[in-house]
Formats: C-alpha cells, structure tokens, sequence
C-alpha cells in the first residue's frame, strides 16, 4: 500500500464523516421548538408518570431480600421479579462473564434502593385520582404457580377497596422476552378510562465506551425514526413523541433493556431525567372500562443481550419496526452488517473468529482482485519508470512548466495514471470501518479468542515491545502497549513501501519512511481483531505486487 495514498484515504475518510454529518445525519433537534411540544403534550389528557419516591440506598443483597419475589430462570438469564410493585428488577445474563479471568456474571437490572438501580415498570394509569391504583409500593399477591420459566407463566393480582382488580400474566420465552398480559376487571357499576404504560427507569450513568463511533444511552424507532438521546443530553432536555408504531429503550454496547407497546395503539414516549433517567410509554388513547366488565392489553419486554441472530429473530417473529437498530451498525450499515455475516459464516465453518477474520479478509482481496490488478501495473510501471523520472526531474529542474509536459507526455506513452495507486485503499476504507465496528459492536466478538496470547479479538493486543511480549518480568505504561501483531502490521507495511514508488523528493521519502511506524503506534490500541486483518491484508498485497511486478515492462528506459 503506497504511504502517500495512504495519507490521501485517511483524509478522505475523515472528510467523508464530515461531509455525512453535515448532509446525512439527522438534523438537530431544536430545543425551542421541543420545548412548545413539551407543553403541548402537558397539555393532554395523557396520565403522569410522576411519582415521590424517597428511598434510602442499600446493597444488592439486601434488596433482594427486602421483598418477596418471583423467580424466573431460563437457558440465558436468571433472575427475580419484586412482588413489592410488580417490578423486574433482577436480571443476570448466564452466558457472559464480566472480564476475561472472571467467573461472575453480567447483572444488568438492579433494585430500586441500589446505588445502581435499574428496573422495569408496567401497568394502567388513570386520570381519575379518586380511583386507587397499584404503585411502587403496592404489594402484589401470587396467583397459582410461583415461579417463572419458559414452560410455566406467573399470575399476579392487586385490588383497591373500591372494587377494583388488577392482573398481571408473565410469560418468559427461552431467551429474553417477557410478555406481559394485563387486566383490570370492574366490580362496580362505575365506568373509568384507563391507560396502559411501560417504564424503564435507571439511576446512574453505567461505565460508557465514550465513543463517536458508538452511541450507548436512550434509544428508540418511533414511525420509522431512529432516535438516539446521550445521557447528557436528556439531563438538559427531555425528548417526547407520539407514535403509531415502534419500540424504546436504553441501550448499553452490548446490552438492551426495550419496551414494545401494544400493537395497533398510538403511545407517547418520553425520555427524561428526574434525578434518575426514565424511558417510558402511554397508550394515547383510554381503554373504557365499563360498568361490571373488564379491560385487557398486552405489552413485550426484552431485556437481551445484542447477539445479531437473537436481535434480528425478535425483529422478524414480532413484527418490530427496525428493532435491528438496537445494535449500531453505523451510516455503513449497508457494509457492516453483510460483512458480520460474512465473518459469522466462516466462523461457523472454522470454529475461531480470528480464522473468520483471515478468511473474509481473503474474500475481499478476491473481490478487489482486477482492481488491485490494474492499480499495480500502474504501481510498477511507475516504479520502472523512477530513472527516467529522475533524468528529466534534472534536466528541466528549472523549467517547471516543461517538466510537468515531459511528465505527462511519459505517463500517456507508457499508459500510466499516477492516482491509480489510490483506488484499492479508497475502495478498502469503508470495509476497514465497517470490520473496525464491526469488532467493536458486536457481542459475538466479546472474549473471542485467536491464538496464543490474543484472548479477546475485540481488545487490544495485550504484549508489548518494551518488555519484549512479555519475556521481560515488569509491565509498561498504557502508551508503550504496542503488541506483537501491530509490531507485525508495521513491519508488513514497511517492506510494502519498498514495493511502491520511492517519492522524487529526498524530504517527503525521509517522511514516509516514518510512516509505518506512525500507523504502528496509532493502530496498536485497536482491536487485536482489526490488526491481524490489516496485517494479512498487507501480506496479501505485497504476494499480489511482487506477482505483478515481475511481469510488468515498460518501454522506456534510460
């Protein structure tokens, strides 16, 4: 790969970001006019979700313990459900560790009095405040079976002094979701409206990644709109919209908590900070419940982890508007995404992503085969030509003009573009962002091993140079990590630079034959994943070059 075009694709890659957040990227929201809407929507009939809640903080233990609780426990998550509220707040994935070397399990929901309280609330709401409602605080009783799994759903009622009673059915399947059916059911010869709600609530901002290429906080599909809310930026403004159709949530790297609302009803969703962060829905329109009847709705939660097969599954199977956007795929999408399958095919072919990796790599190459073709026989044929490029760089070293037509004239007889080095790198960009999100977002790369040292394909390569790969009894600063596969990467780039064209220019050759060391240490904290592909994509090149230069002629030579 030529280092000066190198340098001309790192540019247009940075001028393509720019150039898609100023004409593609969603406009931003104007806060004068959200604020008018905010008003209006106050201004509805729509119930508040606003409760006191004055709490004392404890332990996750204790909190666990305060309460009675139905217990829920499948093949991917385990759990609890408080009967104190009717809340999920109690969820532990069994199938991911927290770090590499640990064996505790990720717990992603928390208790209400924990210092990291992060729960889901559901039920009915009504404008009514004569009429009692379950809240918080109320006590919900069993009804039947007492624990939850996906071949057995639980039964939980709560009734008011006024003849009122409300039902919960939860249901699990065998991986994330939980459907809950609800009934209110009137003994009375009263009629009330009543609306049907759903609230995710979290306390704290979790530990983020921080990072533009990844948004983690509220997010939601309302109409066919993504709408993604950093946490900063809901604790300066909350966002509210009515829709027909949809899901929302909050979304962690690898991590979703999503409410779906019942189908065929126009909800307003609302994310906001109240001392603690809020995602919720209502139902826009009441559910009359007449005189001795009773009212029903049925709501989906998912609280999951983003496995692309589990996502897309629930995206299919229930009918929920761009619920694949739940995992970042970026303005690329069209790229990422098939190139995730395309690594998680060979994956199940090869049994290690690493492999995976090296094997799309290969295919790409394939790909760009005729083009990489072309790019190098102009490659070496301007290679071929340096001497002759030199003789007339000195015999019109003072005539510029003439030197620049006894240049052209040389490129049109011997059939040479000089930018044709540029066109396999600028059509590779995309594909290099696409595999650097590819490992960066997607779970199924989280602690995937290679080989040897590298553990996780999705982390940096952990050795260092300074304490050479680790035979050296002591570790180095942060900033001197720079492991064996960049060490690797740089080495394969510097000897593909004595492939290319040397620059005319003693000044700019001293540069670029800096350069790989530069990209060395720039790349070395990516992930270990993206290296080796960069390092076998070079590898590849260089076998390529060779090939072509050593059948490549010119016609003049001097």
């Amino acid at each position: 790969m030529d280092t000066r075009n190198v340098i001309a694709a790192i540019s247009l890659s940075a001028a393509v970001i720019v150039l898609y957040s100023l004409f593609f990227a969603p406009p931003p929201i104007n806060k004068e006019n959200l604020a008018e809407k905010d008003v209006a929507e106050q201004n509805t009939d729509t119930p508040s979700l606003d409760q006191k809640d004055t709490i004392t903080e404890i332990s996750r233990e204790e909190a666990l313990n305060q309460s009675e609780r139905i217990q829920f426990e499948n093949q991917s998550i385990i759990g609890s459900i408080s009967l104190k509220g009717a809340i999920i707040d109690d969820l532990t994935f069994k199938e991911y560790n927290v770090t590499l070397d640990s064996n505790e399990k990720v717990k992603l929901l928390s208790p209400r009095n924990t210092k990291n309280g992060y729960f889901i609330e559901s039920g009915f709401i009504t404008t009514d405040r004569n009429v009692d409602i379950p809240n918080a605080n109320s006590i919900w009783t069993v009804s039947g079976n007492n624990k939850l799994g996906n071949q057995s759903s639980v039964k939980l009622y709560w009734a008011n002094d006024q003849g009122i009673t409300f039902e919960k059915e939860i249901s699990l399947d065998d991986k994330f979701l939980f459907s809950i059916k609800q009934k209110v059911i009137n003994s009375t010869n009263k009629k009330f409206d009543f609306y049907s709600y759903g609230q995710i609530i979290r306390k704290e901002i979790p530990d983020i990644s921080n990072f533009y290429i990844l948004h983690e906080g509220l997010i939601a599909t309302l109409d066919d709109e993504l709408i993604e809310e950093d946490y900063d930026d809901i604790q300066e403004k909350k966002f509210t919209k009515t829709a027909q159709k949809g899901w929302l949530g909050i979304g962690d790297k690898f991590w979703i908590t999503s409410l779906i609302p019942p189908k065929g009803k126009d909800f307003k969703t609302t994310f906001d900070y109240k001392d603690k962060f809020r995602a919720n829905f209502v139902t826009k329109d009441s559910l009359t419940l007449e005189a001795n009847s009773t009212i029903e709705d049925e709501m989906k939660i998912i609280v999951a982890a983003k496995r692309v097969d589990v996502i897309d599954g629930y995206a299919k199977s229930l009918n929920i508007d761009k619920f694949d956007l739940t995992i970042d795929w970026g303005f690329l999408y069209f790229i990422t995404k098939p190139l995730f399958y395309g690594i998680d095919y060979f994956f199940n072919l090869l049994g290690n992503y690493g492999l995976a990796i090296i094997a799309i790599t290969i295919c790409i190459r394939l790909a760009f085969f005729p083009l990489a073709n072309f790019s190098f026989r102009s490659m070496a044929k301007m290679k071929a030509l340096q001497p002759e490029m030199v003789r007339l760089k000195d015999l019109h070293k003072d005539d510029k003009m003439k030197l620049q037509q006894e240049m052209m004239a040389l490129y049109k007889k011997e059939k040479v573009n000089p930018m044709s080095g540029c066109l396999p790198i600028l059509v590779q960009i995309p594909v290099f962002f696409a595999l650097y999100k590819v490992l960066f977002v997607t779970i199924e790369m989280r602690q995937m091993p290679f080989y040897g040292w590298i553990q996780d394909l999705s982390e940096r390569d952990p050795t260092s140079l300074f304490n050479l790969f680790g035979l050296l009894p002591y570790d180095v600063p942060s900033f001197l990590m720079i492991g064996a596969w960049p060490v690797a990467m740089g080495v394969s780039m510097f000897i593909q630079q004595k492939l290319n064209p040397a620059p005319t220019d003693p000044m700019q050759a001293k540069i670029f034959m800096f350069f790989p060391l530069f990209l060395t240490v720039i790349l070395a904290p990516f992930p270990a994943g993206l290296v080796i592909y960069w390092t076998v994509n070079n590898i590849l090149t260089m076998a390529q070059q060779v090939f072509i230069m050593k059948r490549t002629t010119v016609k003049t030579t001097t």
